[in-house]
């Protein structure tokens, strides 16, 4: 292959003269805008309207999934960025596997792109209440945002159901409330009614 030249000599010594200097060009990642995807509730990745079925893909799309400090959601390469729409969630804990009892028992959960997460200190388990019905929905902290908000799973009411199963009573800033133990944390999964403590 010929040799550009002079032109190629130029790069090469500009690039050598950066790295002596220690400098190097900070790269912005293009805005791309509002990207056509949008990720289901129930984990379903969808492009155009259609959704990706593809496995594989799905997971590729995950590793460059962000989430910005106003909460919004980004799919970020070195390259290029753009916003998504999230109905809740990325992610969708479908399966748990658990092993232990008290504060020595460990929770693992398996999401939808096969991702094994076990929760303790840094992957904690929240739970949010609906404002009217007052139900449940339980979610685990998958990676850190860029702020205050991070990447979640939301944990299937069938591996809900098992959580429940394991839960014992506890106590969390002095209420009385169901929980489980994870990795040496506790988590609550709700108030005990009056009189049903230890």
């Amino acid at each position: 292959m010929r040799s550009s030249g002079p032109e190629k000599s130029a790069i090469v010594s500009q690039g050598k003269k950066q790295d002596c200097a220690g400098f190097r060009p900070e790269r912005v990642a293009a805005d791309c805008g509002d990207l056509p995807f949008l990720i289901r509730r129930d984990g379903t990745w969808m492009y155009r309207g259609s959704p990706i079925t593809r496995k594989p893909m799905i997971c590729l799309f995950s590793t460059v999934l962000a989430r910005e400090a106003d909460g919004g959601y980004m799919l970020e390469t070195p390259v290029e960025r753009g916003r998504i729409e999230v109905e809740d969630v990325p992610f969708v804990a479908m399966e748990l596997e658990w092993s232990g009892q008290g504060a020595q028992q460990v929770l693992t959960f398996r999401t939808n792109i096969d991702q094994c997460i076990t929760a303790g200190p840094e992957h904690p388990i929240r739970i949010r209440h609906d404002l009217l019905s007052c139900e449940p929905t339980p979610y685990l902290h998958v990676r850190d945002g860029k702020g205050a908000f991070p990447i979640e799973a939301r944990i299937c009411r069938a591996t809900y159901y098992e959580l429940v199963a394991l839960a014992e009573p506890g106590m969390v800033r002095g209420r009385s409330v169901l929980g489980v133990w994870s990795c040496g944390a506790f988590f609550s999964l709700g108030d005990l009614p009056p009189g049903c403590g230890r």
